[in-house]
């Protein structure tokens, strides 16, 4: 039996129930649980164990796609952008990440939590931490590889960080440009606004994006925002 909807979205369904209905959260994630058929809410969870936030995505993408991931510090935006480098080598599709935040231990040392093992035979995934990433900087490396790749750059907003660097907005052009001509898929995770912490909604959008420098969100063809467990994807305005 599978849900009707991915879990995030259950989950969001049962705490607009319990603020409706002045219930607690537990008695309302059981009542959606039930109308799914399932005994109660620990009984859809764990046969919704294999339906990750990473795989949903994923089975989302196309090739040619700019994606944005963004979260508030410690809500796991690094680490499901290393879900989705860690999905595409299962799938033989060859992954490359692009930090700017971690250095290549720190990356490794995540992979390894997901199960990949760095000094396996066939390696299909790159670390990158060059001081020198920048879009154009990608697109040189990636020139002569494997076109459908994933590639995850961590973080959006230090691509600019130097004053030699193109714009930020001249980056991601570039990017989104290279996506459609090679097949890759693109993905940026990016820093959201601090004032969303006092802001009333429970998800970021695109207006909570931190931008140092102006940038047209619409050249992202998805994005997926994260926030207390929960995960919204949706496709760009």
């Amino acid at each position: 039996m599978r849900p009707s909807s991915p879990i995030y979205t259950l989950k969001r369904h049962a705490k607009r129930l319990a603020r409706e209905n002045d219930i607690r959260l537990h008695e309302a994630l059981d009542q959606i649980a039930a109308k799914e058929g399932f005994k109660d809410w620990s009984h859809l969870a764990s046969s919704s164990s294999k339906a990750t936030p990473a795989k949903e995505i994923m089975s989302q993408l196309r090739s040619g796609d700019m994606v944005l991931i963004g979260a508030r510090p410690g809500h796991g935006k690094t680490l499901l952008g290393l879900e989705l480098a860690a999905l595409a080598e299962k799938n033989s599709r060859k992954s490359y990440v692009f930090s700017l935040e971690y250095n290549e231990a720190d990356v490794w040392d995540r992979f390894a939590k997901l199960g990949l093992d760095k000094d396996a035979g066939g390696r299909r995934t790159v670390v990158d931490t060059s001081d020198d990433i920048c879009a154009a900087y990608i697109i040189e490396y990636l020139d002569h590889r494997p076109g459908e790749a994933l590639v995850v750059i961590d973080y959006l907003q230090l691509l600019d960080q130097r004053r030699s660097n193109p714009s930020l907005e001249e980056q991601v052009r570039a990017l989104k440009k290279f996506a459609v001509e090679s097949g890759a898929i693109v993905v940026l995770i990016s820093q959201i606004d601090r004032a969303f912490d006092l802001a009333s909604s429970d998800m970021p959008g695109l207006g909570d994006v931190r931008l140092p420098n102006s940038l047209e969100l619409s050249l992202f063809d998805k994005t997926c925002f994260l926030h207390d467990g929960d995960v919204k994807i949706e496709k760009a305005a």
